[in-house]
């Protein structure tokens, strides 16, 4: 069921914050808000659909020597730690496992954990705590093992 109130905040956040789009996933259901092209249109259009039942696309290799980097499933903020007080989830040299939490992307008040989609040592952290990013957009790089 499409939860229009969600819709109608994503289609006031993507003209009140200026981007091109954004891309929200709730309750299986995912749902983007994507300027139209020609510039100054202010009409979106709005796609809700339900998550396939094949396997998520693994992360995109980011170089030829083995780097996977771990891509913002979402616009929103970046947090290396899951409040201001705690450590960060990973640091540089780390060894993470598919699935090991690495960082949060906060998108309308919702906290999402963002997890790592292979094993390997992380070997760059691409983006600044509390940096908005965008929709697929490299957050953090891993050498695979």
């Amino acid at each position: 069921m499409v939860n229009w109130d969600l819709v109608k905040k994503l289609i006031k956040m993507v003209k009140e914050e200026d981007i091109s789009g954004l891309a929200v996933e709730e309750g299986g259901v995912k749902y983007e808000v994507n300027r139209n092209a020609g510039g100054v249109s202010s009409s979106q259009s709005v796609v809700a659909s339900q998550p396939a039942s094949a396997p998520a696309p693994t992360a995109p290799p980011a170089e030829d020597d083995g780097l996977v980097a771990i891509t913002s499933p979402m616009v929103g903020t970046f947090y290396r730690a899951p409040s201001p007080e705690a450590p960060s989830f990973v640091e540089v040299g780390d060894q993470v496992e598919p699935g090991k939490a690495v960082c949060i992307i906060e998108a309308m008040k919702l906290f999402n954990e963002i997890e790592a989609e292979a094993r390997g040592k992380l070997v760059k952290i691409l983006v600044e705590n509390g940096q908005p990013v965008e929709y697929g957009q490299k957050l953090m790089l891993i050498k695979k093992a």
